[in-house]
């Protein structure tokens, strides 16, 4: 599962600066930047934030999205409503099956650049946020899909969902939500699987190249710490010092 991130404005920018020059990356801050929630320390995919993703269809100019995939055929901002709470997170080993994704598997993929992303391990009767994040420093790459939805009046939104895998063991340590069948990840990308993730898909070879992708990442290369709490009235809000790492005790014995 990935429902809680941190992205900043810089690592957001990482692939554009590398691919692209000054004048694009000049004009990202000024045209597109100010419509997204960046820089995001913490931020609950359930308040659908706005940030940047990087599309097959433009995979170094970054596009506007919000968090929270909404098909094509959803008719109203009603439908919208109902479905984008439940389509934060695409389930890797399904994604060409599901309605709800299966046209952007195959057609719309997208890589979102972040700085880490947080889960709750549950110990007792208490959850205990993690921030997991690359131990390299270098942003977290995740696998996305993505969908162009038109609104009556015409305007477009466009919306994303984050592909998610099965947890690594340092993720099914961390991950222990007993009301799942088992720990989940989001599916993060090495630097040569990024282009592969975003290749056109005409045949279902094509098709089982994206599905090897789809499997958990080295828990070598990442390491996590505890953080303060991200939900309740101790929630310090999307504040910088929300991902510093926070001690507790109780769970010394654990890790």
């Amino acid at each position: 599962m990935c429902y809680d991130i941190k992205a900043n404005l810089e690592t957001q920018l990482k692939r554009a600066r590398q691919r692209g020059d000054a004048s694009a990356v000049e004009e990202i801050m000024e045209r597109l930047v100010p419509y997204t929630d960046l820089p995001i320390y913490h931020a609950s995919g359930f308040s659908h934030p706005e940030l940047l993703i990087y599309t097959d269809e433009s995979p170094d100019f970054p596009s506007v999205a919000t968090w929270g995939l909404v098909p094509h055929w959803v008719k109203d901002d009603e439908g919208v409503k109902k479905i984008w709470n439940n389509t934060l997170n695409a389930r890797g080993e399904t994604i060409f099956e599901k309605p709800s994704f299966r046209y952007a598997a195959e057609h719309n993929r997208c890589l979102i650049y972040l700085d880490g992303f947080y889960e709750h391990h549950h110990y007792g009767k208490n959850t205990y946020p993690y921030f997991i994040y690359r131990k390299d420093g270098k942003p977290i790459v995740l696998a996305g899909l993505w969908s162009e939805w038109r609104r009556g009046n015409g305007g477009i939104m466009n919306t994303f969902t984050i592909v998610t895998t099965e947890g690594n063991p340092m993720m099914a340590r961390i991950h222990n939500n007993p009301k799942l069948k088992g720990p989940r990840m989001p599916l993060i990308l090495t630097e040569e699987e990024e282009d592969k993730w975003l290749a056109p898909i005409d045949e279902d070879l094509d098709k089982e190249a994206v599905m090897e992708l789809i499997r958990p990442f080295p828990e070598e290369e990442l390491t996590s710490h505890t953080v303060a709490k991200l939900r309740g009235k101790e929630y310090l809000g999307n504040v910088e010092e929300i991902s510093k790492e926070v001690i507790y005790p109780e769970l010394n014995s654990l890790f």
